[in-house]
């Protein structure tokens, strides 16, 4: 698991651990409990850009659909492959191997992001 006071979070319930040039983005157990048992993921493919804001995934459960916004602009150099073929890692792991993708940015500045006080505030005390 992840040192959770290292990362960032967003509005949208991610996070964002940030290594040089390249980020990793999940979802937090905050966001995998709200879904319920995760059935499904679908990740942009490796190669592609995703833009900060915009819609570059999808999160399905036995509730609900989620969408996975790109927190930042840049290329996803990989996905998880482990989660695709087995989505329940999501709620078993959220914070380790229930990562997402890793992009590389240009800048690691995310607009809007919060320190985990920040993220834990939102969520009322929840991660």
């Amino acid at each position: 698991m992840a040192d959770l006071t290292s990362l960032l979070y967003t509005a949208e319930h991610e996070w964002i651990a940030v290594d040089g040039d390249t980020v990793t983005i999940g979802i937090t157990d905050y966001a995998a409990e709200q879904l319920g048992d995760v059935v499904f993921v679908d990740l942009p493919a490796v190669g592609a850009t995703v833009t900060a804001g915009q819609v570059c995934g999808e999160i399905e459960s036995t509730k609900s659909v989620g969408e996975l916004y790109a927190p930042l602009t840049g290329e996803v150099i990989e996905i998880n492959d482990a989660v695709v073929e087995d989505p329940s890692a999501v709620n078993a792991d959220a914070f380790g191997d229930g990562w997402l993708i890793k992009v590389r940015v240009e800048s690691a500045s995310v607009e809007g992001a919060f320190a985990r006080d920040g993220y834990l505030a939102l969520t009322g005390g929840e991660a």
